[in-house]
Parts: C-alpha cells; sequence; structure tokens
C-alpha cells in the first residue's frame, strides 16, 4: 500500500548476503550490516535465497561469485531463468561488482555508498504514487503550478471548495482564472516576489469559485527550487548538485555529507571541518606551522617540500634540441597599438561581445590576428601598468609568442590563441569572476591563455608517446604538450630584454605570477579534465548555493586557483559555445588537425589513437555530439552557474540540435547538401 511504501524510507534497509560458505568477507558484510544498523539475512543457496527474498523483498542482495563450484553465481542473476533466479523480482538489477575486501569499513563503505547513490533513489520513486495518493486524499484544497505559473494539478478537494472541474484548469495559467477582487492590489506581486526568491509565503487569501462567491482561505504557497522549469538557472543547479563523477574523494564526500544528516551537532561541525580539508586544492602538499615554531624545519620543509618562493639561480636552460624561433625579420618593428591600420581596427571593434567573430580578424591580418587583439585586450586591461613595462616590449612579446604558433596548423594556430584570449577576457569581466580574483590572477589568466598552445605541432599527447618524440622523453610522456607549452614561453619571454615582460617585477611578485600561469596552462590537460570540474562543483557550486554569504568562498587562495583554472579550461574548448557559423568552423579546423594525424600514424605504423577519425569514415556531427555530452555539458552548465553565461548556453543548446539535426539525417558533413 502507499503508506507501506512511505514507512518502507524510514525503516532500516533489509540486505540479503547470498554466499556458499561463510568466511572472513561474508562476516566483514555481516558486521558492516550490523554497524549501519541494517537487517541482514544470510543464504547459502539459490534456493534458500530465493525462499528468503520472496518473504522479505531485501532491498540490497550481495551474492557470491567467487565459488562456483557451489552454485552459478551468473545464473542467480540471469533474468531469463525463471528457476532460482532473483532478477525477475527486483527492478533495479544486478548492477555493481565488489572485489573481494574482507575489511569491515571497506564493506560499511560500499553499503553506504549503495544505499545514499541507488536505493534511497528507488525509495523515492517508489513513494511518489504514495505523495500522490496522499494529495487525492488531502481534505484540504491543494495546487501545483509550473515556475510559469501554469497550472499542472489540483486535487480533488480543490474541485470540490472551488466548483472546477480539474479538466477546467490543466494547462492554464494562474492569471486566466478569475480573481476576488477583496485582495489588496499588489498582494500578487508580494506573493510573486517572495516565491521568486524562493521563499514560503503563508497568509489569508480571497479566491473566487467558479460560481463567483468569494472564500477566505488560509493558504501557503511553497516554491520547489530546481526540479525541471523553464529557467535555465534552476536546472543548471538541479544538474550540478546531482553530478556523481565517481571518484575516490568524491565518495568520502558523499559519505560523510551523508553522516552529518543524523550527527549529533558537535559531530557535524567537526565533520564540516574534515569536508572543508578534503576541498583543498592539494591534499598532499604540507601545510606548514606557525613562524614561531623551529624557523629551521620551517625552512628544510618548504624547501623540499613546496614550490613556494625560493631564490632564482638567475641562469635559464632550453632544454630542447630544437631552438625556438627567433623574431622574423618583417616583425621587428613593433607595431603600435596606435598604428594598427583601420580596416583592422574595424574588425575589433566588436571584440567585447561574446559573438566577436575571430576569423575576420585573421583574414584582415594575414592570420596573426594573437598580436593585434593581444595589444587591445592587454591595454583594456592594463597589464602593461600591472607589470610596470615598457608598450614596446608588450608588443614585442606578443610578436614572439606569434611567431611561434604553427600557421601550417589547421587548429592549434594563433587564431585559436587569440579565440581563448577574447574568452578569458570575457569571462573576467563577469561581476562574479571580478570578486573572486585579484589584478594579478587576471594578468596570469591573460599571459597564460595567449602562451597556453604556443609551439603545438597539431598533434596530440597520445602521439608524441607513441612515436617517441624528443618532448614526449624530455617530459616523461606526462602532459607534455601543456609541459612544453609553459616552459616555451618562459624561455622565450625571459631570454631577451626587449620582450621580457617580467623584467620589471618584482622577483616574488614573478614566482606568483610564473606559478599561477604555469598551473593554468598545465590546467589545459584533457587527463584532468573530470577532477578539476568536479573539484570546482564541490568546492565552489554547492557551498555557493547554500549560503547568501559567500565572500570567503570566493576569495580564499584554494577557491581561486579552481576559479582560475575552470576559467581557462572553458575558454580553451568553448566552441560549441560560440554562435553557429563559428561553432562550424571550428569544428572543421579540428576535425582536419585530427585527420592528418590519423593519416600520419597510418604511414608510419603507428597506433591510431582516435580511428574514429579517419577523413573517409568519420561523422563530424556524431563527433560533435560526443565531445558535448561528454566534456561540455556538465563543465559549462557548472560555469553558468557560477558566472551567469545564459548566452553561450542558449548557442550551446543551438549547437546541439544543429549536429543533432545534421546527425538524424546520417550525414557525415559539416553542413547540410545544398537544397
Amino acid at each position: 500500500s502507499p503508506l507501506t511504501q512511505l514507512i518502507s524510507i524510514f525503516s532500516p534497509l533489509q540486505v540479503l548476503l547470498v554466499f556458499a560458505k561463510e568466511d572472513s568477507q561474508s562476516n566483514g558484510f555481516c558486521w558492516a550490516c550490523e554497524k549501519a544498523n541494517y537487517r541482514c539475512s544470510l543464504a547459502h543457496t539459490p534456493e534458500s535465497a530465493l525462499e528468503c527474498f520472496s518473504e522479505k523483498h531485501h532491498d540490497l542482495v550481495i551474492v557470491d561469485h567467487r565459488h562456483s563450484r557451489h552454485f552459478d553465481a551468473e545464473a542467480l542473476c540471469r533474468p531469463d531463468r525463471e528457476e532460482a533466479s532473483v532478477m525477475p523480482l527486483i527492478n533495479a538489477g544486478f548492477n555493481r561488482r565488489y572485489v573481494e575486501n574482507a575489511n569491515m569499513m571497506a564493506c560499511y563503505n560500499e553499503l553506504l555508498q549503495l544505499e545514499h547513490g541507488e536505493v534511497r533513489a528507488q525509495f523515492k520513486l517508489r513513494a511518489c504514487n504514495a505523495i500522490f495518493t496522499a494529495l487525492e486524499q488531502s481534505q484540504d484544497a491543494i495546487e501545483i503550478t509550473s515556475e510559469d505559473q501554469v497550472i499542472q494539478y489540483v486535487n480533488p478537494a480543490y474541485e470540490a471548495i472551488m466548483g472546477y472541474q480539474q479538466g477546467e484548469l490543466l494547462g492554464k495559467e494562474i492569471i486566466e482564472v478569475p480573481k476576488s477582487e477583496k485582495n489588496k492590489p499588489d498582494l500578487l506581486e508580494t506573493i510573486n516576489t517572495c516565491i521568486r526568491k524562493g521563499k514560503e509565503w503563508q497568509g489569508i487569501y480571497y479566491a473566487k469559485k467558479k460560481n463567483g462567491d468569494n472564500i477566505q482561505q488560509n493558504v501557503k504557497i511553497t516554491p520547489v527550487i530546481g526540479q525541471g522549469g523553464s529557467q535555465r538557472r534552476h536546472s543548471s543547479m538541479a544538474r550540478i548538485h546531482s553530478m556523481t563523477i565517481e571518484a575516490p574523494i568524491t565518495k568520502v564526500i558523499n559519505i560523510i555529507n551523508a553522516a552529518q544528516e543524523s550527527s549529533p551537532m558537535p559531530v557535524a561541525e567537526a565533520l564540516d571541518r574534515v569536508l572543508e580539508i578534503l576541498r583543498t586544492t592539494e591534499l598532499y602538499s604540507p601545510q606548514l606551522g606557525t613562524k614561531d615554531e623551529d624557523p629551521h624545519t620551517n625552512d628544510l620543509v618548504g624547501g623540499l617540500m613546496t614550490d613556494g618562493l625560493r631564490r632564482l639561480s638567475g641562469n635559464e636552460y632550453i632544454l630542447s634540441t630544437k631552438q625556438p624561433h627567433h623574431l622574423p625579420s618583417h616583425l621587428a618593428t613593433p607595431l603600435s597599438l596606435n598604428d594598427i591600420p583601420p580596416r583592422i581596427a574595424q574588425t575589433m571593434e566588436t571584440e567585447g561581445s561574446w559573438d566577436f567573430d575571430i576569423f575576420n580578424l585573421e583574414a584582415a591580418t594575414m592570420k596573426r590576428p594573437l598580436t593585434y587583439l593581444g595589444l587591445k585586450i592587454f591595454s583594456k586591461f592594463g597589464v602593461c601598468e600591472f607589470l610596470n613595462c615598457p608598450e614596446a616590449t608588450l608588443r614585442s612579446w606578443l610578436q614572439v609568442i606569434e611567431a611561434n604558433y604553427h600557421s601550417s596548423n589547421s587548429y592549434h594556430n594563433s587564431t585559436h590563441a587569440a579565440d581563448v584570449l577574447h574568452a578569458t577576457a570575457y569571462f573576467l569581466c563577469k561581476e562574479r569572476v571580478k570578486q573572486s580574483l585579484d589584478p594579478i590572477d587576471e594578468v596570469a589568466a591573460l599571459i597564460a591563455a595567449t602562451v597556453h598552445d604556443v609551439d603545438h605541432p597539431g598533434r596530440t599527447n597520445s602521439f608524441l608517446c607513441n612515436a617517441g618524440s624528443e618532448l614526449a622523453i624530455l617530459y616523461n610522456d606526462t602532459a607534455v604538450l601543456e609541459s612544453h607549452h609553459a616552459a616555451l614561453a618562459f624561455q622565450l619571454t625571459t631570454r631577451d630584454d626587449k620582450c621580457n615582460i617580467f623584467k620589471y617585477i618584482e622577483r616574488n611578485e614573478y614566482r606568483t605570477l610564473r606559478q599561477a600561469v604555469i598551473d593554468m596552462v598545465l590546467a589545459t590537460e584533457m587527463t584532468k579534465h573530470f577532477e578539476h570540474v568536479n573539484k570546482f562543483v564541490n568546492s565552489i557550486n554547492k557551498p555557493l548555493a547554500a549560503l547568501e554569504e559567500n565572500g570567503s568562498i570566493l576569495t580564499s587562495p584554494e577557491n581561486r586557483i579552481l576559479v582560475k583554472r575552470m576559467l581557462i579550461k572553458c575558454a580553451d574548448i568553448s566552441n560549441p559555445c560560440r554562435p553557429l557559423e563559428l561553432c562550424i568552423e571550428w569544428a572543421g579546423r579540428i576535425s582536419e588537425e585530427y585527420f592528418a594525424q590519423t593519416d600520419e600514424e597510418k604511414r608510419q605504423g603507428l597506433p591510431v589513437v582516435m580511428p574514429v577519425f579517419d577523413r573517409h569514415t568519420c561523422s563530424i556531427p556524431k563527433s560533435q555530439i560526443s565531445f558535448i555530452d561528454y566534456f561540455i555539458t556538465d563543465m559549462f552548465d557548472a560555469w553558468d552557474a557560477f558566472a551567469d553565461l545564459p548566452n553561450l548556453m542558449q548557442h550551446l543548446d543551438n549547437n546541439f540540435k544543429y549536429w543533432k539535426g545534421l546527425d538524424e539525417r546520417k550525414l557525415h558533413s559539416l553542413r547540410p547538401p545544398p537544397e
């Protein structure tokens, strides 16, 4: 019955252990069940398991797969067998494997994960029927509307009291239903303001029945936030709170969160402190004691264990047999911001808009957009003033960096760098981002965006590792390209005073700026994509959603690092959030670069890293859909919740529909064929 379903949510979980024989593993789960206050049953044969399950309908069933000579665990879990199979009785199915570990805490943690990750969700789904039964039988009039005030449900009591039939109301806006003139003129606006803030409203309200009579009601109106509706912010936050990227640290945080709910206040507060520590940026970085402790220990540990401020030797080594490019002769005389040709200046007039067309600037500058756009953006942010360097030095630096991008690459060239710089500058102007970052963070972000792919060979890290390239050997097959981009950027900058934009700042400030630039460039490596997004969501999005006072969350050093990483990551792969024509152009360029890599891998007999990118068989729409689904959607939902970017999210929706439309027509190309 509905009442039974509702009660089951609050009763202890029933666990069935199916073990051929008792041993340390079955004992581990028994002990864990006792610790978690679950009710535990133990069965030794498929027949007794089925009988026991039929009697109690356990919430969790754990089947031993190790002793196949006693019984076939796979057969017990197989839905197509009628005899001795519990599968037909379990809606959720058998969907998780546990590697043998008899440790009680390991078993306990696994059970808690199952309860809070899956079982409780199943309970809630089952309870929906009970909730609607309760609504139907309630003596109080109940009305449910959507966020835009369209009536979705009224219960029988509402029909009886107000004189309407359900069919007369469903789908209508509230304003279409006649109102009583006895209410104060501004009452509805007062109610709506309260609801928009997410707060409950309670008071006296005069309603008009269908026959025209007025009726006085004591009304309570409760908003339900984040459960569907039309506003992107709500669906975004709901998505963020439901993100469950499986990782050990996520499991730990979820277990602690669950434990907090039933803990006394001192324990809950202690767990808050634990969560705060777990959400720090580097879990294994030592936190040095205060200065009144032994200074020798501080200096020794600090020198060996941290990358903090240490004296530089003054010698910079170029760790590559291939020397970086020198400044081309035609760029020897730096351009001034005032010397920019009118046609180029005109193409940059809209650089403050997200819809700025970088390809127009690429054409106008003959594939040198980074220098020109860099001059304008760095000037707007006062970078020369911050670095205390002449404009001529900045101009020379931009030209040297651009000269070391490969114009022969279809994607990873200076146009991509200019595009990432533009996105970075756009994000830095957002109010929440400005609240979070200091001026040194802004300068670091602009520099990191400019250099983040310098000297990119148009091949992926995997290709370089498979090919045994010098760079892969130099960086031990770890973040090869990102390490090279960061190192080369500082080599190019510091080897010549004419382009050394860091020459005029104090040494400690240089070290801080250098570390920030390196950290941001390394954050663009995709193998840590989910780690960065997950940290951002858990350490920033979720606390911000829970608190109204959020200043300390935004400005803590650890969270500033997370914001900068997220900022450059989103800027680096923002192509799916650009206007459709720009999105299509970028999709074509990255596909061509991957096609060229696949061609070369086949020529050289190397492993083909991305077989799907074969120019003869690849479906570009499918590749874009996968990229958006896997990498873009969750990340930009989180970034949008932080920085408020409705225009980007609208472009993302439009572009996804475009690629989906091509794919549904079985087209592999960038565009549909001409009519």
